[in-house]
């Protein structure tokens, strides 16, 4: 049960109402009616957050937000990554994969951004610049940055996501 009330559509402002039907088409998620009671707040994260990650591809996307969901326990955002990745062709054996934190049936590509991005979200401070050797193999710097910013977004939604209480708007999927 949320830890906070979470501002349903009939009980938003009109600010918030208009935010609602332009931007979540009628439909908000509990993360979006935690953060309506900030209307500024929510208006610049949905903007944020469909900004990030645009130079990747969405496969690519979806492995990096699973991936750091799954390490840092985030039930909220992995259940939501999942339901958005069978769209993108993964499965349930792919989430068993990244679950396990066997990279193996990826790409080349895919296992060094998978890699990097696991470092990155355990040791942030034990970056180094051989780090980079692998991902410069395979992307460009703006794709390096998308790779940064979507793990922070991923890290940053993992801590107010489950700690709010957010209850999941969907059936769970078992890995």
């Amino acid at each position: 049960m949320a830890r906070i009330a979470l501002i349903e559509p009939e009980q938003a402002t009109p600010e918030v109402k208009e935010i609602y039907e332009q931007k979540l088409k009628g439909k908000p998620g509990n993360v979006q009616k935690a953060l309506a009671h900030r209307p500024d707040m929510l208006r610049n994260f949905l903007g944020f957050y469909a900004s990030v990650g645009r130079s990747l591809d969405r496969k690519l996307y979806e492995l990096i937000y699973i991936r750091v969901s799954m390490i840092n326990g985030c039930r909220y955002c992995l259940q939501h990554h999942l339901a958005s990745s069978q769209r993108v062709g993964l499965t349930p054996e792919d989430w068993g994969a990244l679950k396990q934190g066997n990279y193996s049936r990826y790409s080349e590509k895919e296992r060094a951004a998978l890699t990097y991005v696991e470092h990155l979200t355990r040791s942030p401070h034990e970056i180094a610049d051989s780090d980079f050797k692998e991902l410069k193999k395979h992307f460009t710097d703006p794709e390096i940055v998308d790779i940064h910013v979507l793990t922070g977004l991923a890290n940053l939604t993992n801590r107010f996501t489950d700690p709010l209480g957010l209850e999941l708007e969907m059936p769970e999927e078992k890995i």
